[in-house]
């Protein structure tokens, strides 16, 4: 069958990539959107360092899962005094490279209300101006450097916005994993089962394509391999190198295909019960694995490449991986539940993400 890939972020990858930075700018003048840690690590310093005089601002109270409540001011302001940038450049985890892609859209009024407007209406716009972004992620999962979408939370109002237009693609990315030795066991792991979920969500999807599979099964088959190990020799800069390579390619996997039922089901995991993404999206990657398997011959082969033949084997396999890595995999672990469980599954079947999974198609 004809396919299409297209992915238009420029990536530069391995140790030292950072240092490319001013040249990918060209002396355009930029603010900075990273996390509130990076200025005890010396990452201000160091970027102070190479954007010199092209620095016009730093925004470094990015929170985890954004939300509107902090949004609404930042954004604000960001548009207020925006004028004086050419660029962005976000430097941090999912939360920061989200932060930005929200700054990033200007609407008429420069009013962030007008954008949450515009998002709740779940279709595409056209921003009244446009920052380009150039994404530097300091961990390895989020795969939001090379996609154009980020997630928008309303925790008062148990909503979340999926904020997902042609102009918030990436101008670029930049994976130095050296800017990842300092993430810690959980968040490591955290992200690295992001990673873990974008690239079999992929597989798993009505929008799959030989391109997508091809980043997808290597990307599992280099986490399976790498993320027990690293968790146990964080310092391993050989380790966080393939890793950060791995979450990449998950990334450019999922950036065609969106995601699926897993983190269909996170998103209200997250919302209702305060499970961080990385777990969310990914304890219930073996219930998920068994809805899929033999729902599509193509899909089949797919997974079979990265898990065997056998079903059973294939989920036992998942289910020790992420118990080998601290995550239990039952709904009722995380309090939720039968009667909940199966209601929740239903309703993420039903969701914008729900209805890419290849069981929700046959259903239908």
């Amino acid at each position: 069958m004809p396919h299409t890939y297209h992915n238009p972020v420029s990536i530069h990858s391995g140790r030292g990539s950072l240092e490319q930075l001013p040249a990918m700018l060209g002396g355009r003048r930029v603010v900075v959107v990273t996390f509130p840690e990076a200025r005890g690590l010396g990452l201000i310093a160091r970027l102070e360092g190479l954007l010199k005089d092209t620095l016009v601002g730093v925004v470094e109270d990015v929170r985890p899962n954004p939300d509107v409540e902090q949004l609404a001011g930042l954004y604000n302001r960001f548009w207020k005094d925006g004028t004086s940038c050419d660029a962005i450049v976000a430097v941090g985890g999912g939360s920061a490279i989200d932060t930005a892609k929200a700054l990033m859209v200007g609407t008429a009024s420069g009013q962030f209300d007008e954008l949450v407007s515009l998002l709740a209406t779940g279709k595409p716009f056209t921003p009244a101006s446009v920052k380009p972004l150039i994404a530097v992620p300091t961990t390895a999962g989020t795969g939001s450097e090379v996609t154009p979408w980020a997630t928008i939370w309303d925790a008062r109002n148990q909503k979340k916005y999926s904020l997902h237009l042609d102009a918030t693609w990436p101008e670029a990315a930049i994976v130095d994993p050296e800017l990842m030795l300092s993430v810690p066991a959980g968040t490591t792991v955290s992200t690295g089962l992001d990673a873990l979920s974008h690239a079999l969500e992929s597989i798993w999807n009505v929008n799959a394509n030989p391109i997508s599979d091809t980043f997808a099964v290597s990307a599992v088959q280099d986490i399976f391999a790498c993320l027990p190990a690293l968790r146990q020799d964080l310092g391993n800069l050989d380790l966080r190198e393939r890793m950060a390579l791995a979450a990449l390619k998950a990334g450019m996997a999922f950036s065609n295909t969106k995601t699926a039922l897993a983190h269909s089901i996170s998103y209200e995991m997250t919302l209702r019960h305060g499970l961080p993404h990385g777990i969310a999206c990914s304890f219930t990657l073996p219930i998920v694995l068994e809805k899929a398997w033999a729902q599509s011959a193509d899909r089949d082969l797919t997974l079979q490449r990265v898990f065997g033949p056998d079903l059973s084997a294939a989920m036992q396999h998942l289910r020790d991986f992420l118990n080998g890595l601290g995550v239990k995999t039952e709904f009722a672990d995380y309090g939720v539940a039968d009667a909940e469980a199966a209601a929740m599954i239903a309703r993420a079947m039903e969701g914008a993400r729900g209805k890419n999974f290849i069981g929700a198609t046959v259903a239908a």
